[in-house]
């Protein structure tokens, strides 16, 4: 899969498979992704921060938005150059964490791909590799919730560049007594939930729950 901020490098898997088993690698030209905005986009960038520092040469952004905060849910691609062993796909678990050989569970969640490159770079500087270089991209993202008023409520499967409505869709559309004007998204990051009223074109994140209300009339 794959997608706001306004800059996003997006890295095929190719390459990154590349890199890792010793091929030549060309990166690929930046793609601009023009800032979706929304009022979900501004909900979310009131929590975003800057990205930790990296200790080594490689770390792809997240295809979403450089600075999308991972969270439990999220499948990642993880490449360690020159590394067969290390180098596979890791899904962050419940508790916020991949596990990966020689070095366990690494903390993932709140964390950007490149921070999270960082750290595995970092421990694995420590004591395994000399000069670990890491790639870390996302595979794919942890779905988002729909409930209320629609026909088929629950969880689904995210979808690069979904709105409100686009979400709606997928869960077979409103049900006769849904409010089909505005709806309410709720956006969890690491500083806490914002809950907010939106119309049907806003984006959604990762993760986000779409509440379909019932009208009165």
């Amino acid at each position: 899969m794959q997608t706001a901020g306004p800059v996003a490098v997006m890295q095929p898997r190719a390459d990154l498979d590349s890199m890792a088993y010793g091929q030549p690698y060309n990166a690929p030209q930046p793609v601009v992704v023009a800032d979706s905005g929304g009022a979900i986009g501004a909900l979310r960038n009131s929590f975003a921060s800057a990205p930790a520092p990296m200790p080594v040469g490689y770390a792809a952004p997240a295809r979403y938005d450089a600075s999308y905060h991972l969270d439990a849910g999220d499948k990642l691609r993880v490449v360690v150059y020159g590394q067969e062993g290390l180098t596979n796909s890791y899904a962050i678990d419940a508790g916020g964490s991949i596990t990966m050989p020689l070095i366990g569970a690494v903390p993932a969640r709140g964390r950007t791909t490149a921070g999270l490159a960082g750290e595995i770079a970092a421990r694995l500087r420590n004591g395994y590799i000399r000069e670990p270089s890491v790639a870390v991209e996302i595979e794919a993202y942890r779905p988002f919730f729909i409930l209320g008023e629609v026909t088929a409520p629950g969880q689904y499967p995210y979808v690069p560049n979904m709105t409100v409505e686009s979400a709606v869709a997928i869960a077979g559309g409103f049900s006769p007594r849904a409010k089909r004007d505005v709806v309410t998204v709720t956006h969890t990051e690491a500083g806490g939930a914002m809950r907010a009223v939106v119309p049907l074109g806003t984006p959604l994140a990762p993760g986000d729950t779409v509440f379909v209300g019932e009208r009165w009339f």
